[in-house]
């Protein structure tokens, strides 16, 4: 078996668990998430390697010189896959890391995107407790002077970008505890870092351009799967121009019905509100075929949150990435403005799983 695809078979995990696997993944007692549990910084920005996964999700707008927007994706995934924990081998697949980068080009009109996956080992790819620094190869997200440093090398396209925040993280659900049903044992930790002020260089076609711009970024972690029943969600941070910000998510079922929403609200300044999930509401304005993949995806959305509707519109419509090759899901990750009453109040992202086939996840 060549490098390339031993990687390929360590990344999909659920074919694993279908066969010799399964019973040492079943043996792995992975960390547990409960309530209650206050989420302690510096510590928990970095790696918590007993839960199952955990993402760290950079997203955002760039400006170049000419005033040009582009989007920009830099995200890690750390997976614990429950196996050869008791090989002392240094090759033993126990930790993965998988990686997606991308940036949104209205000139192209498509992303350029490109994925990594690799064990944990030799140094070449790793990550850090205690706080934020993942890596495979040259890819790197890691904390520095006070705030966060992306670096990405591509064939097609590269970037540094230095993230720094506005203020202390902003804890999503219950301070930090994420419930994702209605049911107890489906949840996550979670915060997220809005308001990233940017600045660094990107490279598109062998030309290196400074660039500006505003992002978000989330972290995540879990050991638990998703509800049997939601085959995927809808996910947005919206960076407003008034300094506040909004996460908001929802969970469909198969048939497209809302399974569990949630919210969380940054006035301007630090005061952080949770929203219940009967005050959110998504409503599909205008759908994109890929000419790639057939998938149809809602592109253009109306968000109600309380009495406000919000109308997001993307960048562009062909803003998904299919990442068969690390996390063996086809979805749409893309940059939108954010307008109210007809007037632009912000910028931010959105994320739409499960559109083809049904979200896997741990």
């Amino acid at each position: 078996m060549d490098r390339r695809a031993f990687l390929l078979a360590l990344a999909s995990l659920s074919t694993w668990r279908a066969g010799v696997a399964q019973a040492d993944v079943e043996t792995v007692e992975f960390a547990p998430v409960l309530p209650g549990r206050k989420l302690t910084f510096p510590v928990d920005h970095g790696a918590h390697p007993d839960f199952r996964t955990e993402w760290w999700y950079a997203t955002g707008w760039l400006n170049l010189p000419d005033g040009t927007p582009l989007g920009f994706q830099s995200t890690f995934f750390r997976v614990r896959t429950g196996i050869g924990e008791d090989n002392p081998s240094a090759f033993a697949p126990r930790q993965l890391i998988l990686a997606h980068a991308a940036l949104a080009d209205p000139r192209l009109g498509r992303l350029r995107h490109e994925q990594r996956a690799a064990r944990v080992g030799f140094g070449r790819t790793g990550f850090e407790t205690g706080r934020t620094n993942v890596w495979i190869g040259d890819w790197r997200l890691e904390q520095r002077e006070g705030g966060y440093q992306a670096e990405v090398r591509g064939e097609d396209f590269s970037y540094a970008l230095a993230l720094m925040p506005d203020g202390p993280p902003m804890l999503n659900g219950d301070a930090g505890f994420s419930a994702k049903s209605p049911q107890a044992g489906h949840a996550s930790y979670y915060y997220s870092r809005p308001q990233l002020k940017v600045s660094g260089w990107v490279t598109l076609n062998g030309q290196r351009q400074e660039v500006t711009g505003l992002a978000w970024l989330d972290h995540e972690w879990s050991s638990e799967l998703l509800h049997a029943s939601a085959q995927g969600w809808d996910w947005i941070g919206l960076n407003l121009t008034d300094g506040s910000a909004l996460m908001a998510f929802r969970l469909r079922g198969k048939d497209g019905t809302p399974l569990w929403s949630a919210a969380t609200f940054r006035q301007p300044g630090s005061r952080v509100q949770a929203l219940p999930p009967e005050v959110i509401g998504f409503t599909s304005v205008r759908r994109w075929r890929s000419p790639r993949t057939a998938i149809s995806y809602p592109v253009e959305w109306r968000v109600r949150i309380g009495e406000r509707q919000l109308h997001l519109i993307p960048l562009i419509d062909d803003q998904e990435l299919d990442s068969r090759r690390t996390t063996s899901a086809i979805y749409w990750e893309g940059a939108v403005r954010v307008e109210e009453g007809g007037s632009e109040i912000g910028r931010g992202y959105l994320e739409m799983t499960g559109y083809g086939e049904k979200i896997r996840l741990g």
